[in-house]
């Protein structure tokens, strides 16, 4: 892409200024969090839900982009960058928990998404899984396990709704816990379509907030503040910047590259 070219319209980033490897966040506060790792910051955008730097880590272009919080919305940052020609892309954000034993403060590393979103099914049809980059996912659960906290791994499940339904107290999620899925957050399977359809490497990396196994049902003791997730956050935005670079420092293959 030349120089002259429009900015990428919803990111209002030039699509020069991106760089291959990139880590997206829900939560635009989350941004200077990631920032704070990289050397030669520069803010690239900033519109809507949308902040994008770019940066260095271990002498490794990188860019951080925010994308709010739904499948839909976060689609367009991931396709954006994807047109930005991005060929590695990590997500990094919190979950809940849905089995025994994982407690707020610990990290997941997804394998792959159940696409309960509500948007992927637009892109390709419901029978095409949605599945993360396995040697990244491994480089994932590589540096996940160097911070020392816990670590869980599997699939996770990628809901279109936050709170439940208040008529029906729906739980789609118990289903899919029986079945084993790890975790429920809301962007990961519409990172792993849009990632698919660009020839990208992706993967993504989680802090738990919470376990709906032991929550109330209405999640009216939702307490995302505690400082046993904001210990987990900073240990996984260290870990998934650890992973993104890892194979340009003799880590995993650049198979995407």
């Amino acid at each position: 892409m030349s120089n002259d070219r429009p900015v990428l319209p919803i990111l209002q980033v030039r699509a020069t200024e991106v760089a291959p490897r990139a880590l997206v966040v829900g939560d635009p506060h989350r941004v200077p969090d990631v920032a704070a790792h990289l050397d030669d910051v520069r803010e690239l955008g900033r519109s809507r839900e949308y902040v994008t730097v770019t940066g260095r880590f271990r002498d490794v272009p990188v860019t951080v982009a925010s994308h709010g919080v739904g499948a839909a919305g976060a689609a367009i940052c991931f396709e954006e960058l994807a047109r930005a020609e991005v060929t590695h892309m990590i997500r990094a954000g919190t979950c809940g928990g849905l089995q025994p034993g994982i407690e707020a403060g610990d990290l997941v590393v997804g394998t792959g998404a159940i696409r309960d979103d509500g948007l992927t099914d637009r892109l390709l049809p419901a029978e095409w899984p949605a599945v993360a980059d396995p040697a990244l996912t491994l480089e994932l659960q590589r540096t996940a396990a160097i911070t020392g906290r816990e670590v869980h791994v599997g699939v996770v499940h990628t809901a279109a709704n936050f709170y439940p339904d208040p008529h029906t107290n729906e739980q789609r999620w118990a289903r899919f816990s029986r079945a084993g899925a790890v975790a429920i957050e809301m962007e990961y399977a519409a990172l792993l379509i849009v990632a698919h359809l660009h020839g990208i490497a992706a993967g993504g990396i989680f802090t738990a907030d919470g376990n709906l196994l032991t929550a109330e049902q209405d999640m009216s003791d939702y307490a995302p503040g505690r400082t046993a997730v904001a210990a987990g956050k900073a240990a996984m935005l260290h870990a998934a910047l650890d992973a993104l670079v890892a194979d340009t420092n003799g880590g995993w293959p650049a198979d995407a590259d």
